[in-house]
């Protein structure tokens, strides 16, 4: 998963150059899920479907990094975030549903870093297994509300540690690839290409690697984030796509040169951090040390940065009354504690949640994803809304994000689909205590449409995971 730069903040009057920009993209992007990408794509697709999916991911993903761009620079008094352009587009429920949802999804987010963080220790110490025994989830616990603790001191004294995470995530990422292009076995690669007997046909293969590619790239609505600052605002696009192909270059090799190393079967049934595996299977052991060092260091600086920008998404809705209003509070030190409060509340929740999952850390990735696209769905669809009419290039951009966020819709499957209505149905409490400190109405007759529709989804997820029909 990726996370925005807390650490790079920058006053209105400095002015960004290209290389700052395009280097802010890349830092935003970069995040600890690369890590876990060899095991996650060998247990679906071979190496004509990954190719095949990073190709479709990356012009999807590209596609909608150009939407938050352009609405960056067509609509800058939207500068809410994410869900500013759902709720501009499509009313305040829907607003506040794209705000929850890419809160909650930061929050899930949140729970991968902790699994990874103990499948890795792990491999040394048994009794954390992949990070989902309850051992692992009472330290992940601990070190969850450690870093809230940390945060609630100050968001400066905080993100300080920031510092150190960039180098800790490149560095063992790109050693990695060059390693293994040099240790690369073509025959095991030739092998590898059409996929194992239990990937399926090449459709399903592609379909059951899209939330993954999801994970990898969120943060990249953040990309638009500083276009104000921008000494020129053609910059902010050439960096968008500089920034987004150096990552999406470095995503895609580790995933394809993995496949020359060891056979698709065998990296499936590694354990997370995969990349560790994958390169020890090469150099030997200082390579699964190596690459878990880095991990861990990169990981909780992931973590760091998104529980900040969690609860900030929490606490600009309060501030535009789209939350209640005790979300709004904050300390001296610039700290929105009960937003904090609550993001580290609900993390805590999925922790104990993973006890019950199958396979922790891909339900968790999975779901993380699921849940931001709603938000991306909402996002791209205002984007056509605005440039409906007029047929140019920014309507092919924000159709095409939108036909591949729909598309991402729909690879997810019932399974997320359910499970995020869940989720979303009961965060509407919130929204009603919004609209009474307003003295409104909870709902207008089209919100209501829309609230009989998520309970009706949570009903049936409920249900569904009841009756066994879908697991976690």
């Amino acid at each position: 998963m990726t996370q925005v730069d807390t650490d790079s903040e920058t006053p209105p009057a400095a002015k960004l150059t290209l290389v700052t920009l395009t280097m802010m993209v890349v830092g935003s992007m970069v995040g600890a899920g690369v890590f876990s990408l060899p095991r996650r794509f060998a247990q679906e697709t071979g190496v004509a479907g990954a190719l095949i999916a990073w190709a479709v991911a990356g012009t999807g993903m590209l596609m909608l990094a150009f939407v938050f761009q352009r609405l960056a620079v067509r609509r800058p008094d939207l500068d809410a975030g994410v869900y500013a352009y759902a709720k501009a587009g499509f009313g305040e429920y829907l607003g506040f549903f794209s705000a929850f949802g890419y809160w909650a999804s930061a929050c899930v987010g949140n729970v991968t870093y902790w699994v990874l963080i103990m499948s890795t220790i792990g491999a040394i110490a048994p009794a954390l297994g992949d990070g989902d025994t309850v051992l692992a989830v009472v330290l992940s616990s601990v070190g969850l509300w450690a870093f809230f603790l940390l945060i609630r001191r100050g968001v400066k004294e905080a993100a300080a540690i920031n510092r150190i995470v960039t180098v800790a995530k490149i560095v063992p990422i790109l050693v990695f690839i060059i390693l293994a292009l040099f240790y690369l076995k073509p025959q095991v690669f030739a092998d590898n290409w059409g996929g194992a007997d239990y990937a399926g046909s090449l459709f399903q293969q592609v379909k059951g690697t899209m939330l993954a590619t999801v994970f990898v790239f969120l943060g990249v609505e953040g990309a638009s984030v500083y276009s104000r600052h921008a000494k020129r605002r053609e910059d902010v696009g050439r960096a968008t796509v500089l920034g987004f192909l150096s990552v999406f270059a470095i995503f895609a090799s580790v995933t394809i040169v993995s496949y020359g190393l060891m056979p698709m079967a065998e990296i499936a049934e590694l354990r997370q951090p995969s990349m560790a595996g994958v390169l020890e299977s090469a150099v030997g052991t200082w390579g699964q040390v190596f690459v878990s060092v880095g991990l861990i260091v990169s990981v909780l600086g992931a973590y760091l940065a998104w529980t900040l920008m969690a609860a900030e998404v929490l606490f600009v809705a309060a501030k535009d009354e789209d939350m209640p209003r005790f979300l709004s509070r904050s300390t001296a030190a610039d700290v929105p504690v009960p937003a904090l409060l609550l993001t580290t509340l609900l993390s805590q929740v999925f922790l104990v949640v993973t006890l019950f999952s199958d396979d922790a850390f891909n339900f968790a990735l999975d779901l993380t994803s699921a849940l931001t696209l709603i938000p991306f769905l909402l996002a791209a669809a205002f984007a056509v809304k605005i440039t409906r009419g007029r047929f140019g290039g920014d309507l092919v951009v924000a159709s095409l994000a939108t036909v591949y966020t729909a598309f991402l819709l729909y690879a997810a499957g019932l399974r997320f689909i359910l499970v995020s209505f869940i989720i979303y149905a009961p965060a509407t409490v919130l929204f009603v205590m919004a609209r009474r400190e307003q003295g409104r109405a909870p709902f207008s007759p089209r919100e209501v449409v829309i609230l009989v529709v998520s309970i009706a989804g949570a009903v049936l997820g409920i249900v569904a995971l009841a009756l066994g029909w879908i697991s976690l």
